[in-house]
Formats: structure tokens, C-alpha cells, sequence
């Protein structure tokens, strides 16, 4: 009964969001209280400070979403999102872990395809090759097993997840309680696939784009920016949000990271963007592409000016860490199955002991790597060093030689010394850098498994 009457609660507030979303929001953030049950105080604090506080950054982001989003979408999303994901799914999810005594992710992240239009310098997806694809009934499968386990927030990659477009729309028409997101270089984005993505509503493209025409063409090939910023201008005009997926390297930090370029993309209409530290991950792996630790630190800062300053929503994977408590892969929030159906702790660690045509999602969950993930974790208790790869490469060294995992990188098979002999300087000198960091910056870090 409680379930019904917040669900008739959100219906209420959603109406009136379109006719007056200043009227609207405090009561959405009430019914959110009650729901969630004095869970993610965190998130809701910073919620309500967006809305009461009207001359802040976070506000002008947020009734921008509401002004520049298509009504219909931001309805679904807000029930899929907020509530199916974020506090019906997290409950499932918190029992389960303690049920069976594994991680049991939040997000699942996974390649509809190998294939990829693209061969962008350094991506690890070209070595897999452009015959392997997971099948409308795998994706479906993995779907339906993410949402006995309280799974409702799905991520495509690749390869380029929009060559099986026909297929992704497919899924979120089944799945329409689900959140689903894609990383997608753009070029494959048009107006049929944008009638498409108002139709279905649950679907929200982060399109890669790298800095400005010169540093993007550089990395994806000539005339791939202006594909991405085409695309772009279709979803503005037709109000369907999406963000920016941003590798940020040593060749194109500067450029990602400058007041510049984070106002180009509110003017294109992106909604959030997502820094992606450069791995070397792969048989084509350029060591000179890894930020120095100079620029990572510049990096840290500049996100956080950014969510204090400006009206897109920028993240960074690497160095948000003190936000998760430190590795969220290995399932504890998040896992990769790639195109084979190989399922790994995480998408830059290529290596497995199952896969989802042999074992239920659950049973993979369960394997000696992900076990050895789950007793592990955090790999550092500086989470500004989570990663048992990048800043500690020794962890994965013992996980991998533990465990037996093999390689996954498919057309290129790389050992487990390769991969992690490449971190090791990094890890080295970005270890003091952490550490100050971590010293000299309040934080409050309560490990949730």
C-alpha cells in the first residue's frame, strides 16, 4: 500500500512538473524521503540544496534539465532512474549481497557487439575483432537476470553499441522500467534513431567527443567530430538529453579540461560528462597517452570547480573515488560482459573465469575472480588510488595468478605481467600525489560493500 500511494504521489507530482516545476520539485523531494527510507542522505541533501538553493550552479542545472528535456522522457527516467534503479533496485540489491555473500553490482555494462565503424588510437575494442556479438535473446537474458537481482540501470559499449541499434531499441521497448545508456562515438546517431529514442524514453546516448575537431579527428579519424557535433544538434533540437563520454590523455588534458569547453558542450546541449582516465589497456596501449600525475591533479580540482560552477554535470571516473568508497568493479557496483559473453571484474581489466552462455549472472557473481574482487575491496584505503590495476598493480598480479582468470582480449591475448607492467611506474609516482591529496582534503569514507 505504501508502494502505491508514493507511486500515486509521483504520478501527481510528475503532472504538475510540466505545468510548474518550481511548485513541483519540493514535492517530489518530499515523496523521495518517505520512499527511501532514510537511505542515499547524501544524494537526497544535495537534491534538496539544488532546489532551495535558487542562485546556485546546481539549480540552473537542474531546472535546466527540466526546460531542456522532453517531458515524456524525463517522466520515465525519473521513475526508472530514481526510483526502480536508485531505491527499489538498491534494496534488492543490499538483501541479495547479504543472501549469498558476493558483490551484486548496481549497473551492468555490456558490448552488443565487437564491431565498430571506428579504430580510434588506443581503444583496446578494435583488438577484439568485428565478429562477435551478443544476441538479441543474450541481452535480454542478461536483462531479465539484472532485474531478479534489483539491476535496472544497463550501459552499452563496444565495438560502437549503435551498429545493433535495431536491437538495442528492441530491449528497451521489452524492458521499459529500465534505465539504458550507451557510449557511442555519435556517427551512427540520425533522425530516424532519434524518433526512436523519444519513442522508447529510456535510452540516453554519452557521445564521445574529445576536446575540439583538431584533437578528436586526431584520436577517431578525420570528419568524426563534426558527425558527433551533427548528432548532437539533433537530440538539442529535440529535446532528448544526453551527455559527453571524455578520455582525457596527456595529449588533450588541457583542452578537456578548460572553462572553454565545458560551456561549448552546455551550448550543444549535453547534460553531464564523463572523464575517463586513459588505460593502457590493449595490444595498440600507448604509455605516453597516461596523464602525468601533474595533470591528474589538475584534473581533480577542475571537476570539482566544475560541479560548483557550471550547468553540466561532470564526473571522473578515476578520481571520484572517495564518492564509492574505491573500486566499484568485480560487481560491487558494477561488472563488463563483453561481445563473447565473457564477464569481467571491470571494462579495463580484460580477464575472466566465466562466461554468460555457461553460468547464470549470479554464478558468475560467485567465481573465484569475483570472490577474490569482493574479499579485496578497497584495494587501497586512499580512494583516490582504488584501481588494483592502475595504482595497484600488484593486487591484480596476485588475483589473476590466484585465480587462473584467462585474457579476453580476444584478437590480442596479453598476459596479466603485460598489462599491469605498464601501470607500475604510474602507480609509483602517482601514489605521493595521492596520498597529499588525500591528506590535505576532508573526506569522509564509510566502506559499503
Amino acid at each position: 500500500m505504501k508502494k502505491e500511494l508514493a507511486d500515486l504521489g509521483i504520478r501527481q507530482a510528475l503532472k504538475l512538473l510540466r505545468a510548474n516545476p518550481e511548485k513541483a520539485l519540493p514535492k517530489l523531494m518530499s515523496i523521495a524521503d518517505i520512499v527511501s527510507r532514510g537511505e542515499m542522505p547524501a544524494q537526497r541533501a544535495a537534491f534538496h540544496s539544488a532546489i532551495e538553493d535558487k542562485d546556485s550552479n546546481k539549480h540552473r542545472m537542474l531546472m535546466r534539465v527540466l526546460n531542456e528535456v522532453d517531458p515524456d522522457i524525463m517522466d520515465t527516467l525519473i521513475v526508472n532512474f530514481a526510483m526502480n534503479a536508485s531505491m527499489e533496485g538498491w534494496r534488492r540489491q543490499i538483501k541479495l549481497r547479504e543472501e549469498y555473500g558476493c558483490n551484486v553490482p548496481w549497473a551492468i555494462l555490456l558490448d552488443p557487439t565487437s564491431a565498430c565503424n571506428l579504430h580510434c588510437k588506443g581503444c583496446w575494442a578494435a583488438d577484439y575483432g568485428n565478429r562477435l556479438n551478443l544476441s538479441f535473446d543474450d541481452i535480454d537474458s542478461i536483462v531479465e537476470q539484472g532485474k531478479e537481482l534489483g539491476v535496472y540501470f544497463y550501459l552499452f559499449t563496444g565495438g560502437e553499441p549503435l551498429v545493433r541499434k535495431r536491437d538495442v531499441v528492441r530491449i528497451c521497448e521489452k524492458h521499459d522500467d529500465c534505465v539504458f545508456l550507451a557510449f557511442t562515438n555519435g556517427t551512427l546517431i540520425d533522425e530516424e534513431f532519434c524518433e526512436d529514442m523519444l519513442r522508447v524514453r529510456n535510452f540516453m546516448p554519452a557521445v564521445s567527443v574529445e576536446g575540439d575537431r583538431e584533437s578528436t579527428d586526431a584520436r577517431r579519424g578525420e570528419g568524426v567530430y563534426d558527425k558527433a557535433v551533427h548528432a548532437m544538434e539533433l537530440m538539442r533540437e529535440r529535446k532528448i538529453p544526453f551527455g559527453i563520454s571524455c578520455c582525457y590523455t596527456s595529449k588533450n588534458f588541457r583542452k578537456v579540461s578548460s572553462s572553454d569547453y565545458l560551456e561549448w558542450l552546455s551550448d550543444q546541449g549535453a547534460m553531464f560528462i564523463w572523464y575517463f582516465h586513459y588505460m593502457p589497456v590493449g595490444t595498440d596501449a600507448d604509455v605516453e597517452l597516461m596523464v602525468s600525475p601533474e595533470q591528474r591533479m589538475g584534473m581533480y580540482y577542475r571537476v570539482r570547480e566544475f560541479r560548483n560552477t557550471k550547468d553540466v554535470f561532470a564526473m571522473d571516473f578515476q578520481n571520484d573515488g572517495e564518492f564509492v568508497q574505491g573500486c566499484i568493479a568485480g560487481g560491487r557496483r558494477y561488472l563488463h560482459i563483453n561481445a563473447a559473453g565473457d564477464v569481467d571484474p571491470c571494462v579495463f581489466v580484460h580477464f575472466s573465469d566465466s562466461n554468460i552462455h555457461e553460468k547464470t549472472l549470479l554464478e558468475c557473481l560467485q567465481s573465484p575472480l569475483f570472490m577474490a574482487y569482493h574479499d579485496g575491496q578497497p584495494f587501497n584505503d586512499n580512494m583516490l588510488r582504488p584501481c588494483p590495476m592502475l595504482e595497484n598493480p600488484q593486487a591484480l598480479r596476485e588475483i589473476i595468478e590466484r585465480t587462473g582468470a584467462h585474457s579476453t582480449n580476444l584478437e590480442g591475448v596479453e598476459s596479466v605481467e603485460d598489462l599491469c607492467s605498464r601501470c607500475d611506474a604510474y602507480a609509483e609516482h602517482w601514489g605521493p600525489v595521492a596520498d597529499y591529496l588525500w591528506e590535505k582534503h576532508p573526506h569522509v569514507v564509510d566502506f559499503v560493500r
